[in-house]
């Protein structure tokens, strides 16, 4: 498998391909860094100043150090790139090649010209057509936690994974949440004995549901620790638990969408991005 490990030369960005190759195994990366001049204003001239050479050493020596690094974690670096330019689009040029598997990046605040990673993780990850690995710190690579439903899409996501994801030795949970709708509760429609009924075949569903999950990760030869329902919203739900049981690594999918409408979309994946602690997987089917 081939991986683009995007760095700004900050640490946790180091950290992202820390986490990553503890969950895949026998890769090969290239070592992406972007000089990245549109956060500069209009009247700074780059060309009449010595900025660009200063920025454009400034990569060299990250790719340098990088790919030292890399090498000495056992890593094999194939290619050093360094590119001038918008830094999403960059990197989507890239993941459009279509010589990636995955894209590596980690996700902090911007706190500098060079500092772009945590501004443009979320939008490589909305809009990319491979998968994303996305970290925010250096964590145990222990707890890995499989948000489900009985989409399609879902279905994909899991059985992907189990080809690619070193599951030996993890701690491995399946969650799912069912929501009962608004309109249930609408003035006239409050039945408490039909409303239960609902909840409860909703709830054998969800059981079903995760136990067929299982079955896949069970035919891997991996066991899974927990199998978890929740009722409610269900982006919230698999934050609240990830944040509260310390999830190393929340896996779940995305739908092919266009660059230009990422932000009109309020996807479940895009919030638990946004939310949790974790990193976060975010397969392509």
């Amino acid at each position: 498998m081939n991986v683009l490990f995007c760095t700004d030369g900050s640490k946790i960005s180091y950290n992202s391909i820390i986490n990553f190759s503890s969950w895949v195994k026998d890769f090969s990366l290239d070592i992406l860094s972007v000089v990245d001049w549109s956060c500069l204003p209009d009247s700074v001239s780059i060309e009449n100043s010595e900025f660009a050479s200063q920025c454009s050493t400034s990569a060299n020596v990250i790719l340098d150090y990088a790919e030292t690094y890399l090498k000495e974690m056992g890593l094999n670096v194939a290619q050093k790139i360094k590119i001038c330019g918008e830094a999403v689009d960059t990197i989507l040029d890239l993941v459009d090649s279509g010589k990636y598997d995955f894209v590596v990046l980690g996700s902090h605040g911007k706190k500098g010209i060079q500092k772009w990673l945590g501004s443009v993780s979320q939008e490589v990850a909305s809009s990319a057509n491979i998968s994303s690995y996305i970290s925010k710190n250096i964590n145990n690579r222990k707890k890995v936690l499989f948000a489900v439903d009985n989409s399609e899409l879902s279905a994909k996501v899991v059985l992907n994974s189990l080809n690619f994801l070193n599951l030996e030795d993890k701690e491995i949970y399946l969650a799912t949440v069912y929501e009962v709708p608004d309109y249930l509760f609408l003035e006239g429609n409050v039945d408490s004995t039909w409303i239960l009924e609902i909840e409860k075949k909703q709830e054998q569903a969800s059981r079903l549901l995760l136990n067929s999950f299982e079955k896949s990760f069970i035919e891997k030869g991996f066991q899974v620790n927990d199998k978890l329902i929740f009722r409610g919203v269900p982006s919230q739900e698999i934050i609240n638990f990830s944040n509260k049981e310390d999830i190393d690594l929340v896996v779940t999918g995305i739908r092919t969408r266009k660059h230009l409408s990422k932000f009109l979309l309020g996807s479940v994946s895009k919030r638990i991005l946004e939310n949790v602690k974790s990193d976060v997987l975010i397969v392509h089917p």
